[in-house]
């Protein structure tokens, strides 16, 4: 059932769809996922016997539950499977079903739904952890939805074909603006081109006389390797002494660049990275991210305008969410009901960010900036934060939102030096002072 191999197998041994490679680099299979568990044998043992457990007991076991959750695949072997994909497919439509039973119950679980998921984005936001929950449940909530608009809304006859084309061509169309704002932030890349570098440090020598060279005191060094030891990446750090200097993706930052602890990389314009799309909002996606919530709140308030007429045709559409006599006599108005809250929730979330980012485009701010900024308090403020006002890059309303929809046509920034490269540069500069004098 298992082939065991001590080595990962070569590019010339083909596996099967349900064939992988582990984590330990043995090619196995996937119905061999209960056999030979050791660490789990092992915690059950230690469980019966009353015995203490290890301390990495339960995260190895984790680990290898992890790793043998794969699905069967025809390129490459069977693919692993994320685990944080799965609550939402099993959390979110057993809620809402049982939220359509009673009002009560609704309340309940509108109420604890949107506190779960903001308990566990301030965990992972803790840990700096990536994470597939959120974007999960964006995507799932987003099908689930349209699932019943056509299921249970369509067939009651009070939508017409127009109003599904125009909902259907609206998830469409939030759906490929996602997808073009997770291609690429803009990441800030290192000049692969410069592997050497001659350094020329000027100073004087006290026990020599410099008369004949003008006081100058020439040295220089070849960095063969820029992926050198630690001592000469540190010595190249302490004397480039730059604070745009990235130490983690071993680049120097262009203003308003940022390291995102999250994705490991630095982005160019870093405004945030948004877990609902699990990537950075940069230089390169932040026009399609907000074209995506543009998209996405169209398409979401006309779908509950829809539901809510066909629930609640007697109500006005404004009072049909606080008061809707009768809709829970049958289950199929209560859950649509039911997810028509639900999508105000998320839709009422997603508002708000939108507002925030439309603030900071029209002063021309940052998330990140704007953070920083308040923590510093070197920023003015108004409206408890929802406005932050820098005045260092603001160009006024036309300009800013001139250059926040031309910013991604400057995506071709002159290379970022490399660690020997800013060395070289400090000396070719102090050069030119010296000669200028």
């Amino acid at each position: 059932m298992k082939k065991r191999a001590t080595k990962v197998p070569e590019e010339e041994e083909i596996l099967c769809c349900c064939e992988y490679v582990n984590r330990f680099g043995e090619r196995s299979h996937v119905a061999a996922c209960c056999c030979d568990c050791e660490d789990l044998d092992d915690a059950c043992d230690r469980f019966l016997k009353r015995e203490p457990q290890k301390p990495e007991s339960l995260s190895k076991v984790t680990e290898v539950f992890s790793d043998r959750i794969r699905v069967p695949w025809f390129w490459g072997g069977a693919r692993k499977v994320e685990l944080s994909i799965i609550p939402p497919l099993i959390l979110l439509p057993v809620l809402l079903h049982i939220a359509a039973l009673h009002f009560m119950l609704g309340i309940v679980v509108l109420t604890a739904l949107p506190g779960l998921v903001l308990w566990y984005y301030y965990f992972t936001h803790r840990k700096k952890g990536r994470t597939l929950f959120f974007l999960s449940l964006a995507l799932f909530s987003l099908g689930y939805m349209y699932y019943l608009f056509i299921t249970e809304v369509l067939p009651s006859g009070d939508v017409g074909p127009v109003q599904v084309t125009v909902v259907t061509v609206g998830v469409i169309l939030t759906l490929v603006a996602l997808v073009n704002t997770k291609r690429e932030p803009g990441i800030v890349r290192p000049n692969q081109d410069s592997v050497h570098s001659t350094v020329t440090y000027y100073s004087s020598l006290p026990d020599r006389d410099l008369a004949p060279h003008g006081g100058r005191q020439d040295v220089t060094m070849t960095l063969a390797n820029r992926a050198g030891s630690s001592e000469q990446e540190g010595l190249a750090l302490k004397e480039s002494s730059q604070r745009n200097w990235c130490p983690v993706c071993r680049v120097a930052r262009p203003p308003r660049a940022g390291h995102c602890r999250i994705c490991g990389v630095c982005v160019l314009r870093l405004d945030h990275h948004c877990v609902w799309i699990n990537s950075c909002v940069g230089q390169a996606n932040h026009r399609s991210f907000l074209v995506t919530l543009v998209l996405f709140l169209l398409t979401s308030l006309y779908g509950i305008s829809l539901v809510l007429q066909s629930v609640c045709p007697k109500q006005h559409l404004f009072t049909a969410l606080l008061y809707c006599p009768g809709v829970y006599n049958q289950y199929s108005t209560a859950l649509c009901f039911t997810c028509a809250w639900y999508s105000c929730i998320v839709t009422g979330g997603l508002l708000h960010l939108l507002v925030v980012q439309v603030i900071n485009v029209s002063y021309n701010v940052t998330e990140r900036e704007a953070r920083t900024a308040l923590r510093d308090k070197t920023a003015r403020s108004a409206y408890w934060g929802l406005v932050v006002d820098t005045g260092v890059y603001s160009k006024g309303f036309r300009g800013n939102w001139a250059e926040f929809m031309t910013m991604g046509e400057k995506l071709n920034p002159p290379s970022s030096p490399a660690p020997t490269d800013l060395v070289a540069l400090l000396g070719v500069n102090t050069q030119e002072k010296c000669e200028n004098k």
